[in-house]
């Protein structure tokens, strides 16, 4: 939006940014088999340039699931780091607009896809798709939620399942020439949807109830399914919501200005 109307110090600036940004999420959000066990085996208390554990994480932080979740084939940017603490949930925004960002590498993008068909269950159920995974429960749910009774487990923004984010599925599948992933969760969704009145979104682990608050004929339930049949039907509109990389996203190690070797 800037390039046209801005100066180049001024894109310059922004794209230093970008490329410090994209290194900081690169080096600390992915998440795939091998990190996942780079940090169960971390040591603590480190303080140096070299550390490799530079949050502090505790390795015993980690949540049980995450363990069975974590395919040998995939990962996935989690949902944030934070001293001495991760939160290794898998969020269905963050990681797909990565992807149609061009945020992701290729071999980022096409894990985020594996794991996806790896856990589909966990992540598409009986209606797709999740917003994130897993859901809070318990004492954990009640403080982050306030005991919000739209936010129970498996539902609305805990776990729920919603139809509208169908459409960042079929793009990201098109986008990385997997549409097959894309069919399967639209048949899926043809089952039930206009059957269910087009609702907001579903609860359940699995998705299988129609949200206990859940509006009918949901304006961006039918908006999101329309997108999807574009995309799928005429792959060329992928253009109008993806970006490709123009080299200005690809991470370096930010420089310190108190260093010497600073440019």
């Amino acid at each position: 939006m800037l390039k046209q109307d801005s100066d180049a110090d001024f894109v310059n600036h922004i794209t230093k940014r970008i490329q410090a940004l994209s290194y900081h999420l690169h080096s600390y959000y992915w998440l795939d088999f091998q990190r996942l066990n780079d940090i169960y085996r971390y040591k603590t208390e480190e303080y140096s340039q070299t550390a490799l554990n530079k949050f502090n994480v505790i390795p015993e932080s980690i949540p049980d699931w995450i363990f069975d979740f974590m395919p040998s084939r995939g990962g996935y940017f989690i949902g944030n780091v934070s001293p001495a603490r991760m939160d290794f949930r898998w969020f269905c925004l963050g990681n797909f607009i990565a992807i149609l960002s061009s945020l992701a590498t290729g071999e980022q993008a096409e894990a985020i896809l594996d794991l996806v068909e790896e856990r589909w269950e966990e992540l598409i159920g009986e209606m797709p798709l999740k917003i994130c995974y897993p859901a809070m429960e318990n004492q954990e749910w009640q403080i982050v939620t306030g005991c919000d009774p739209k936010n129970t487990r498996w539902s609305y923004h805990n776990g729920g399942s919603w139809p509208v984010l169908l459409w960042l599925l079929v793009a990201v599948s098109v986008k990385l020439g997997r549409p097959h992933l894309a069919r399967r969760a639209m048949e899926l969704m043809e089952r039930r949807l206009a059957k269910d009145e087009f609702p907001e979104y579903y609860d359940g682990k699995a998705g299988r109830y129609v949200g206990k608050q859940a509006r009918k004929y949901q304006t961006w339930s039918v908006a999101g399914y329309l997108v999807a049949k574009m995309l799928l039907d005429d792959p060329s509109h992928l253009r109008i919501i993806a970006l490709e990389d123009d080299g200005h996203s690809r991470s370096r190690a930010p420089c310190l200005k108190r260093s010497n070797s600073c440019p």
